[in-house]
């Protein structure tokens, strides 16, 4: 992160990562100013395909070095936008939602989209076992964004 100003850290809230930086890719305002900066704090990786014990190598060079949190969008898949479950597993296991999905709330109450903790589990299900690695994954409602760009190009940020 050679190019951002001196001390910076990026710690959004919820309600910034759906209603900002989420929405901006949704509505694919690639060449937006906005945007370009978004690219650069967060890349878009699909981390699905790769073993988390690998995500510190990525955000070392994508994430620039913040050893708490590090934050991707992740393309949506052909067979999702067409209904489909996402496939989360990777080459030595796979992601498991845990929990019910909670709310992502607007300052003015309204809800904007969902947020779901995933855990790693090595190995193939149902026999996987539990890991340390989590995760909680983002998904914005698609009515507030326009319908063409959300069925064509939806976008999960994680952390």
């Amino acid at each position: 992160m050679g190019d951002m100003p001196p001390g910076f850290r990026f710690y959004p809230i919820e309600e910034e990562l759906v209603s900002f930086y989420l929405y901006n890719m949704l509505e694919g305002k690639q060449e937006d100013h906005n945007t370009l900066i978004i690219n650069r704090v967060i890349p878009v990786v699909d981390i699905y395909e790769i073993n988390p014990w690998y995500l510190p190598q990525f955000s070392a060079y994508l994430c620039h070095s913040d050893p708490e949190q590090w934050f991707f969008f992740i393309p949506r898949k052909e067979s999702e936008a067409r209904g489909g479950r996402p496939k989360r597993l990777t080459d030595t296991g796979y992601w498991k939602a845990t929990g019910s999905p909670g709310f992502v709330y607007a300052l003015n109450g309204g809800s904007i989209g969902v947020k779901r903790t995933m855990v790693f589990y090595n190995g193939r299900a149902p026999n996987g076992r539990k890991t340390e690695w989590k995760m909680n994954e983002y998904k914005a409602f698609e009515g507030q964004v326009s319908s063409a760009s959300a069925a064509n190009s939806e976008q999960l940020p994680t952390v």
